[in-house]
């Protein structure tokens, strides 16, 4: 027989691009027993999930739920339901991110064009109205926040282009929910996806999404429900069947809403996550945000002092995630080692034309806090000092402790 012993993984400090530490209230509710899935308590949690996510979104979507999986599964809900094949998507890239929004939509059988945009910058409104210009696309699909470049994307002016041209415009929140504020409806953005793992402070594994009326239109077209499930002299709607059955937003929206039909067993304590994880970050309100901010000038600044460069366009940076230039002729897979091994502190790096040339530091929901940073650079700046880097001793935890004295 083979076994091993019970589970004791070491306590880290996770201050990379995501996950994070799970909020500890999460973790309790995780814990609380299983119900049914059409069990009355069971299903207010549901509903209370949807009125809640409405409120972070911050949109009146009566289209607001969880996807079972990771945020993953989430943007793949969201394109396989929305794109049939032969739907024209534009895909403006900058990163890691918006090259998996490529390849999902190609894999639903979308005709794809993308523009791109170099690592550590954004794009402006012109450059993608010039882009749906040239090509007329039917969807947009976009990141909003970027973890592998730490550049977040202005929404809100993109949206207004495409809802003046009736183009539907689809991001990928995964990055930014909790973290930054997001306004679907004043952006104008018609579907978002995200995830547990980051701002939220919860663990992989739920998806939260958002979708308005004009995707639901779209999605209803596309309706065709499995036969095991399928009322008697229900009529299946007149467009292609949706490719995907797990992630089928038609029978999705049937589960979600008053029918409570049947689709699959929802995740009962990824449901109980979610919804404490989006409990929480409400509780906080905007103070949240100022949160992360702070954190994010605390960290700059004391990775300036100590004599690091800060990476890409700081204009457009997102506040839970920094991006630092790796210094020459450091080892930089030795100093993100020693950082775990000594200091049971985890940082990024990076991935694609950015590998092994900058760290990514979180500074994410539940880990966004002031002892929290001031640990992180003052285990970076012995790290670095140990792998022939010089810069003041201290200097790094000084600044921060000023920028956080003068917020």
């Amino acid at each position: 027989m083979t076994t091993f012993p019970d589970l004791n993984p070491p306590p880290r400090l996770l201050m990379g691009p995501g996950p994070v530490g799970v909020d500890p209230r999460v973790l309790r509710a995780m814990s609380m027993p299983m119900l049914g899935q059409f069990d009355p308590v069971f299903t207010a949690y549901m509903n209370e999930t949807m009125a809640m996510l409405r409120s972070i979104y911050r949109t009146n979507n009566q289209w607001s739920f969880l996807i079972d999986g990771t945020a993953r599964a989430g943007v793949e809900t969201m394109l396989v339901s929305m794109i049939a094949p032969g739907d024209k998507v534009l895909v403006p890239i900058f990163g890691r991110f918006g090259h998996l929004l490529t390849e999902i939509a190609s894999r639903c059988g979308a005709e794809v064009v993308s523009i791109e945009r170099e690592w550590g910058t954004v794009f402006t409104p012109d450059e993608i109205e010039d882009a749906i210009r040239k090509h007329n696309p039917r969807i947009v699909a976009v990141v909003h926040g970027d973890t592998s470049t730490t550049m977040a994307q202005p929404l809100a002016e993109i949206g207004a282009l495409c809802r003046s041209r009736d183009i539907l415009l689809y991001s990928d929140a995964t990055a930014t929910l909790g973290g930054m504020a997001i306004e679907a409806d004043a952006w104008q953005v018609d579907a978002l996806s995200s995830g547990l793992q980051k701002c939220l402070s919860g663990p992989p594994g739920s998806s939260p999404i958002t979708f308005n009326e004009r995707v639901a239109a779209v999605v209803t077209r596309r309706k065709h429900l499995e036969a095991g499930i399928k009322p008697e002299g229900f009529v299946d709607g007149n467009g292609l069947r949706i490719a995907s059955n797990y992630f089928d937003l038609a029978m999705l929206m049937d589960y979600w809403g008053p029918s409570r039909l049947n689709h699959h067993t929802e995740a009962t304590s990824m449901l109980y996550a979610a919804r404490e994880s989006v409990r929480i970050a409400l509780e906080e309100g905007d103070a949240r945000f100022d949160r992360h901010v702070r954190a994010s000038e605390a960290l700059c600044a004391g990775l300036q002092a100590m004599g690091l460069t800060l990476f890409g366009d700081q204009a457009n940076k997102m506040p839970n995630v920094t991006g630092v230039v790796i210094p020459k002729g450091v080892n930089a897979d030795g100093v993100r080692t020693m950082m775990l091994e000594d200091f049971s502190i985890e940082i990024g790096t990076s991935f694609g034309p950015l590998h092994g040339k900058i760290w990514r530091i979180g500074t994410m929901g539940y880990v966004c806090r002031k002892e929290n940073v001031l640990i992180c650079l003052a285990a970076l700046d012995a790290c670095l000092r140990r792998f022939g880097y010089t810069a003041p001793a201290g200097a790094g935890v000084d600044a921060a402790l000023t920028a956080y004295g003068s917020a």
